[in-house]
């Protein structure tokens, strides 16, 4: 089966269940981010993206890839907690968004716990961390963000347990 055939077959099958398909989530996030640029200046949608395709190139579920694609999104406040809540979204998708959503002045450590302990998010998490760490896109920012950046993410892979992963 081709990506396009899988990705109609998974979105018939959410639609079935009752939940936002793949393609509305995108939509959403796509949406929700929308004019937001990331530290590079880039639009924000492209981060996203890469997101929940590193999740799924990971092997990542639906209910993963679905969360890799929002992310962010309570975390910036471009969605409410109450939305999540509310989203026709598998629980699975809304525990792994709450677990990478940071807390305002949140220790590193708790953070990172919460993502150990919640069942799928260290996959979604190990995507996004490559997306942050991929060297072309710390090439472009100043010397000091990017060393900044990169002692940041090295610490939170040790923290996760992901110190083989670049």
């Amino acid at each position: 089966m081709d990506e396009s055939t899988e990705r109609e077959s998974r979105d018939r099958e959410s639609t079935e269940r009752g939940y936002l398909s793949l393609r509305e989530v995108e939509a959403i996030a796509r949406g929700a981010h929308r004019g937001q640029v990331d530290k590079n200046g880039h639009p924000y949608g492209e981060h996203i993206a890469a997101v929940a395709r590193g999740t799924a190139a990971r092997g990542g579920s639906e209910a993963q890839i679905a969360a890799g694609w929002l992310h962010d999104t309570v975390e910036d406040d471009r969605l409410s907690r109450e939305w999540l809540a509310a989203a026709a979204l598998p629980q699975e998708t809304k525990a792994i968004v709450d677990a990478l959503t940071r807390r305002p002045d949140e220790p590193v450590e708790e953070y990172t716990a919460r993502i150990l302990a919640t069942p799928g998010a260290l996959l979604v998490k190990r995507a996004d961390l490559a997306h942050n760490s991929d060297p072309g896109r710390l090439a472009s920012l100043d010397r000091a963000t990017a060393e900044r950046l990169v002692d940041k993410y090295a610490r939170m892979r040790e923290l996760l347990g992901l110190t083989d992963e670049l």
